[in-house]
Order: structure tokens, then sequence, then C-alpha cells
């Protein structure tokens, strides 16, 4: 019988940030591996990964691995930078997508919240942070589209924007988020004829968070984060437009038998 394997490609969220337990992370890759028959698991998600990251270095590991079934959630971290292009970013989904794909890999990935509504930010950069987030999901529409890929849309799950759902720094899920997150990629990857069990949304085994779990957050973490984001970010609360790259209507752009802008 057909070994099945399952790898995760992309940012800290895919590392399992925010889910900690006894011996390190663990996140949602774990859960959703033990609920697959007959799985191999591989995680080659690295934490503060671009697209970039994941097209060049962590795709050719994950191909090595000859996996039956691929998770796929990175670019919030390119939307967080000041070379920030959707154009890119594009280029990046696209090659990752499609090399899986034409691997014969069952494939999902997911289109981003309003992190501005989670994360509480100034009311001029929660908005230039969501338009981003808004060109980046339509790239992921036009790439689902083309490859046959699986989505989950973060908006949209149930619970996305309760705050229970979120760890302490309000970016990564918290054992809940990851739980919810397994469940949702598993009911997209049985849509694709795998064989997921049931998952569990009871918490158990991660850490809970108290009032000083929240603080020491924000000094330690929170507000060196801003600290080496400032470059990045603040100049955006400056400038009264942010130039946007061309972006045409994609039925007309992008072709499905080029894969190319």
């Amino acid at each position: 019988m057909l070994f099945r394997v399952l790898v995760l490609l992309g940012d800290s969220t895919a590392v399992g940030i925010g889910d900690l337990v006894p011996g390190g992370w663990r996140g949602f890759g774990p859960i959703l591996s033990s609920a697959y028959s007959d799985s191999g698991y591989r995680n080659h998600a690295v934490s503060g990964a671009r697209l970039a990251d994941v097209r060049r270095t962590q795709l050719p590991r994950a191909l090595r691995d000859r996996p039956s079934a691929a998770v796929v959630i990175a670019g919030v971290n390119d939307t967080l930078r000041s070379d920030f292009s959707v154009r890119r970013m594009h280029e990046d989904l696209d090659h990752v997508c499609r090399e899986l794909t034409e691997a014969g890999v069952s494939v999902v990935t997911v289109r981003f919240h309003d992190q501005g509504r989670v994360f509480k930010l100034p009311g001029k950069l929660r908005r230039v942070l969501k338009d981003r987030i808004d060109e980046y999901n339509r790239v992921v529409d036009v790439v689902v589209a083309r490859h046959g890929v699986r989505c989950v849309d973060l908006h949209t799950m149930p619970g996305a924007y309760e705050l229970e759902t979120w760890a302490v720094d309000r970016l990564h899920p918290s054992e809940r988020g990851h739980r919810m997150l397994a469940r949702a990629f598993a009911t997209e990857l049985r849509a694709l004829g795998h064989q997921f069990g049931e998952i569990s949304l009871e918490c158990s085994g991660g850490r809970e968070l108290t009032v000083w779990h929240h603080m020491a957050w924000l000094v330690l973490k929170g507000i060196p984060w801003v600290f080496r984001r400032g470059t990045d970010l603040v100049p955006l609360l400056w400038n009264d437009e942010t130039p946007a790259e061309a972006w045409p209507v994609p039925g007309e752009v992008f072709p499905a038998d080029t894969g190319r802008l």
C-alpha cells in the first residue's frame, strides 16, 4: 500500500508558534498528521519565511519527500515589508503550487483574514495592511483556480475573530486556533480524496495563558518586534498612498495554460 506523506511549507504559523506544549511548539501540523491514515509527516516551515523562501528552500526539500499532500501557508511576512510586491508574490506562490500539483501532490493553501481586527493597529496602518492582504488574497484566488488547489478562507472560518482563537501575540493561533486550522485543512484534503479522521477542538496539552504572560510578551517580544518592523511599517503612516502595482483582470492576464504574468 502507498505510504502517505504529509508536508508543511510556510512560516511561523506552520512551525506551530502559538501552541506551546512541553518540548516546544506543536501547532496544527502534528494534529493534522495524527488524523491522516498511514501518515509520514515532514514540516519544512521556518519562522519568518517569505514566499520566496518557500519557493527556493522549502519546496525542493518537500519534493524530495515524495509527498501525497501538502499544506502551504505563507505570505503575511511579505505584506509586512517595505519591498512588498504582489507581482513577486504571485510568481512565487504560482511556482510552488505548480511544482507540487505537477508532482501529483494534493495542495491546500489559505486566504488570509483582516489581521488588524485581531492585532490592534493605528487606523491608517491597518488600512494599508488590509489592502495588502486583499491584494494577496486575489493572487491566491488566481493560483487556486489555475492549479486546482484547495483553499481555507481564514476570514470566513467560524471563530476566526474570537479572542480565544489567538495566542498572546495576536499574530499566531492559540492551541484552539491551530486545532481549527487542522480541522479546516482536513476537510479540504478529504475533498481531494484523502482519508482523515475527525479532529477535536478540545484543547489539551497547551499552556494556559495568564495576564502575566501577556505582560511578559509585550515587554520581551512585542516592543522589540515593533522596533524591528519599524523601518518597514512606520513610513506607511506618513505616506498618503502606497503606489499600487498594475494588476489587470485575472481572466485576461492569467491564462490557465501559461502561469505567467
